[in-house]
């Protein structure tokens, strides 16, 4: 391979790699504060039985 093209190809190598450790920093950042993670540190508990959901009540006025 002529130098240049070694070069060239180093530094392609060498931004593939930053980009690659972009995205994971990124994708762990975003995937941080999951639903799930939510839901097992109790942020809903205090919600009740379903409470504050308008699509459920309007389920039930439909059945009576």
């Amino acid at each position: 391979m002529a130098e240049p093209a070694k070069k060239v190809a180093q530094q392609t190598e060498d931004r593939l790699e930053n980009l690659a450790e972009t995205v994971r920093e990124k994708f762990d950042k975003v995937t941080e504060g999951t639903y799930r993670d939510r839901i097992i540190g109790g942020r809903f508990a205090e919600d009740g039985d379903h409470a504050g959901e308008p699509g459920r009540a309007e389920t039930e006025r439909k059945q009576d």
